[in-house]
């Protein structure tokens, strides 16, 4: 996949995840908007949100999302400006890793303390996975300078 798409990528999904994150801080503040995903008792924001297990570290499981999707857009975006620069990629890769370690946490407490699945924080551990799996194909492309040029820009020699 082209650089350019795999940068797009990244940058949408954090736009969406720091979307999601804020919707997710929203309904932990409005018990109202929690019944836009109660589907039974296990497809359950509401039960995730009262369980008294939504925090990690002292820092409210939503904070944490908008400031992990704030860095990765942040960060997507100085890796989209300055291709050149490895340590935007390399940094860009070391957050999202970062949020899918907290993502896989935050599910394992719901599916396994909690007994019951946040739909909108999965929709956010989705948009954290796009962003990791999006940032290592990045890694993985490395410099666009050592990369080869397309056939159409090459030089022909007569």
């Amino acid at each position: 996949m082209e650089s350019r798409h795999l940068h797009a990528a990244v940058i949408l999904a954090a736009a969406l995840g720091l979307v999601i994150a804020l919707f997710a801080a929203a309904e932990f503040f409005d018990a109202s908007l929690r019944q836009l995903c109660q589907i039974n008792s296990f497809f359950s924001c509401s039960t995730v949100d009262v369980s008294g297990r939504t925090t990690t570290l002292g820092v409210p499981d939503y904070l944490w999302g908008i400031g992990g999707f704030g860095v990765i857009l942040g960060l997507g975006l100085l890796a989209d400006r300055f291709p050149f620069d490895p340590r935007y990629r390399w940094g860009l890769l070391g957050v999202t890793t970062l949020g899918v370690a907290f993502a896989g946490y935050f599910l394992y407490v719901e599916l396994a303390l909690i007994g019951a699945l946040c739909v909108v924080c999965a929709s956010a551990y989705v948009m954290g996975a796009v962003s990791w799996i999006a940032s290592l194909a990045i890694v993985r492309q490395g410099d666009p300078v050592s990369a080869p040029a397309p056939p159409s820009t090459r030089r022909r020699h007569r």
